[in-house]
């Protein structure tokens, strides 16, 4: 996985799971992956040893993936997502092919609204 994918991941894993971890936990990674902070910068702004730092945020890393993969939010909202874009594409086919054969005012509307509670689920 490329490093701004993995990076990206992090920040989605923090965003999801970090009230989970320790306060300490938490600001590390938080600095390290949204801030952008060096492992040398956390180091001399926390006063601690830059593998003090590493340690701690591979800790903190391990602890957010185990959640994940135990409860397994953030895979549900990706599936999620995934089948909500599949319905507001199937309403959209419904409404084209409407448009094309057969023109129901009824049909479109409900095509209509069937994209857009779709989109609000998004």
């Amino acid at each position: 996985m490329a490093k701004g994918m993995k990076n990206l991941e992090v920040s989605v894993l923090i965003d999801c799971y970090g009230e989970l971890l320790t306060e300490k936990q938490r600001t590390l990674i938080q600095y390290y992956y949204n801030d952008d902070l060096s492992l040398s910068e956390i180091a001399e702004n926390e006063g601690i040893t830059r593998q003090g730092v590493r340690d701690a945020i591979k800790r903190a890393e391990s602890q957010l993936y185990e959640l994940e993969s135990k409860l397994g939010f953030l895979e549900k909202q990706r599936r999620l997502t995934e089948a909500v874009n599949q319905i507001r594409d199937a309403a959209l086919e419904i409404s084209e092919y409407n448009y094309r054969y057969g023109c129901s005012r009824e049909i479109n509307e409900r095509a209509k609204a069937v994209y857009e509670l779709a989109g609000e689920l998004l």
